[in-house]
């Protein structure tokens, strides 16, 4: 059942303690406008031969592989000790734990035990959705918890093989995410009390691995979001599918989408690919291309002006042209599979073997890289079937990286 601790006391304290954010800040999953691109300038352009300075080591993260989220010089990540998942709050000048929050038992499976999702951080609070669907909203500035919601046993959502991974969006007064199952693909709660505002009576599919999007599109706002058989967009307001197409899933849908300019591009890996659509007047879709060009697992992609980045089972590192799908270049030999990040121009690569850290170029003419190092000491705790798969963060001239239990920050603030 929804859980709720809010009081007029603790609302007192909560107004208080407004955690506020500035420039360089990183407040939720792939960043302010969920396009995994960091606003910043001045970053290096090139690293030193060792890579750049490390400044911490905080090992004491937990195990799992959630991201970051950075706000007003706190770290906001998830992971599990023991049996327990949590939310835990770092101090990002020091490297030093300022308090953890429990979220919930641990979700365990043959990857890799723990969380996978970011916090998400607005205002005073914290929303953050454990492996097992455990929804929960936090006091930023000392997690006191404010309210709870079970994905699964309060709104029939279903658990898949990999756990909850998706990390929630705010959407005005809503707090946002996709529990899946018979009563509704999409929910949103009151941010403020938890108090569910709407589920998607008329799109049911099972939830997967996808982060929502919120889009200004023909008038109006769009919450899209990726299943293994559908992407659609639903209205904030009540929930209702605004349009839908179909997309054909296998073992797990993972990327968030990308939208510009009425466009929405998708992919995924298990030898799928990529598909782009144009939502046009009256909010008709039109497929504009499907292929394999962009067999992309779980590392992500990122547009980049009028191309997009990423690596794709088939190629490897991959330049494409996202209104026509046509490739421009792509890297295997440079670096193996992983995840990405850009920030000032630069695109930041983690291969997922080897922990290995690459900064390049965002650039159609070709790779040209500007710097590497290895993530030193790496964890002896990882599951075997397991590897480094949290995406890299840069924020406030800072790159983050974690190997479960460990977290590291560097500075490539060129300063």
């Amino acid at each position: 059942m929804m859980k709720s601790a809010l009081t007029v006391g603790s609302l007192a304290a909560v107004m208080m303690t407004a955690t506020f954010s500035v420039a360089g800040d990183w407040p939720q999953w792939r960043g302010v406008n969920r396009d995994d691109i960091s606003s910043e300038t001045g970053l290096l352009k090139k690293w030193p031969s060792k890579g750049p300075e490390k400044v911490w080591m905080f090992d004491d993260a937990g195990l799992g592989y959630s991201g970051f989220s950075v706000v007003g010089g706190t770290l906001y990540t998830m992971g599990s000790r023991d049996a327990v998942e949590y939310v835990i709050a770092v101090d990002t000048a020091t490297g030093k734990e300022k308090w953890s929050a429990e979220v919930g038992a641990v979700y365990t499976n043959g990857w890799g035990d723990g969380p996978r999702c970011t916090p998400t951080v607005e205002g005073a609070h914290v929303y953050a959705i454990g492996g097992r669907g455990n929804l929960i909203c936090l006091t930023a500035a000392d997690g006191k918890k404010v309210w709870e919601v079970g994905l699964v046993e309060d709104l029939g959502g279903k658990l898949q093989s990999w756990g909850y991974t998706e990390s929630p969006i705010i959407e005005g007064e809503l707090v946002v995410c996709t529990p899946g199952g018979e009563k509704g693909t999409v929910a949103a709660f009151d941010k403020k009390s938890g108090k569910k505002v709407w589920q998607t009576s008329d799109w049911t599919d099972n939830a997967q691995y996808s982060s929502i999007i919120g889009v200004d599109h023909n008038g109006g706002r769009q919450l899209i979001q990726l299943t293994m058989q559908t992407l659609a967009a639903v209205n904030p307001k009540d929930g209702k599918v605004i349009w839908k197409t179909e997309f054909p899933g296998k073992t797990a849908v993972i990327p968030t989408p990308i939208f510009k300019d009425g466009q929405v591009f998708v992919a995924a890996g298990y030898g799928v690919g990529c598909k782009s659509i144009k939502v046009g007047a009256g909010n008709k879709v039109e497929e504009m291309y499907s292929n394999t060009d962009m067999v992309n697992h779980h590392g992500g992609v990122v547009l980049v002006g009028d191309h997009l980045y990423g690596y794709s089972d088939k190629g490897g590192w991959t330049c494409m042209e996202i209104k026509s799908g046509e490739v421009v270049w792509a890297e295997k030999k440079g670096l193996g599979k992983g995840a990405i990040h850009c920030a000032d121009g630069m695109l930041y690569l983690l291969e997922e073997n080897t922990g290995t850290v690459v900064l390049i170029e965002a650039s159609p003419k070709g790779w040209e890289e500007k710097g590497r190092f290895v993530i030193d000491p790496q964890t002896k705790q990882r599951n075997p079937k397991g590897k480094v798969w949290t995406h890299p963060v840069v924020a406030n001239g800072r790159l983050y990286l974690r190997d479960q239990e460990l977290l590291f920050s560097y500075d490539v603030s060129g300063k």
